[in-house]
């Protein structure tokens, strides 16, 4: 059954209200209104200081709850837990350019590789062969794959490495290397429709498991960090600021 078009429009209203209250509590919380531990004025408080109604208020809060910015504990109150919201993070992360992303990267993937090294287990490294028998195996279909493969050849490499960070054994890495996967995955699809940027190969891949394998942690790093070294260089070239 449809919904009478004037309650779809009161809805549309209310959604954009609360929206509203929604960014000036987030820009409250950027600026400093409340660090974080603070709690927060009470909803009535609120209501009155944004000239909008409780629900509003309340609406708007249950987001930010949501979005881990703020964390409501029965009977004390609203508390700030982040005065950073990690969506906008997200959007900032994924406006980032190729090599802001490689640098993000090379952070990242060397701190897993050198810990993947001390920590990896027989199934990490199984895994990590596995991701690069696939990578091999279509490396080898054609030299530079065709613009409709492209993403398909990300998805390939981006196992690897995501093996590479999860035998890191570190829960916050991990969730840290997934939340940006996303932007891995862009970048290696731009570079791979780029022919001045070298293209992945599976020889230096090979090269990082064995340092993990051998337990080295100084190799390891050293080898993820290579293995990100000529893209970099590249597009710093193509950017005039290598």
């Amino acid at each position: 059954m449809r919904e009478p078009r004037g309650m779809a429009l009161r809805a549309a209203g209310r959604r954009s209200l609360v929206d509203t209250v929604v960014e000036q509590l987030r820009a409250q919380l950027r600026e400093g209104e409340w660090q974080v531990g603070d709690r927060v004025p009470t909803e009535h408080a609120l209501a009155e200081q944004l000239q909008v109604g409780r629900n509003t208020v309340r609406e708007a809060v249950r987001v930010l709850v949501h979005a881990g910015m703020l964390q409501s504990r029965q009977g004390e109150g609203t508390f700030v837990i982040s005065t950073t919201d990690p969506s906008e993070v997200m959007r900032d992360v994924r406006r980032a350019g190729i090599r802001d992303v490689l640098e993000l990267r090379i952070a990242l993937e060397a701190e897993g590789a050198r810990l993947a090294a001390l920590r990896h287990g027989p199934a990490d490294l199984r895994r990590m062969r596995a991701a690069l028998e696939s990578l091999d195996a279509f490396a080898r279909s054609g030299e530079r794959p065709a613009a409709g493969r492209h993403e398909l050849h990300a998805a390939h490499d981006l196992e690897f490495h995501t093996a590479v960070v999860d035998a890191a054994h570190n829960a916050a890495l991990s969730a840290t290397y997934g939340w940006f996967s996303s932007s891995v995955r862009d970048s290696l699809v731009a570079s791979l429709g780029d022919r001045e940027v070298p293209s992945i190969v599976p020889a230096d891949h090979r090269a990082l498991v064995d340092a993990i394998a051998s337990g080295d942690p100084a190799a390891a790093e050293a080898a993820a960090r290579a293995l990100l070294e000529a893209p970099k260089r590249a597009i710093e070239a193509l950017l005039g600021t290598a």
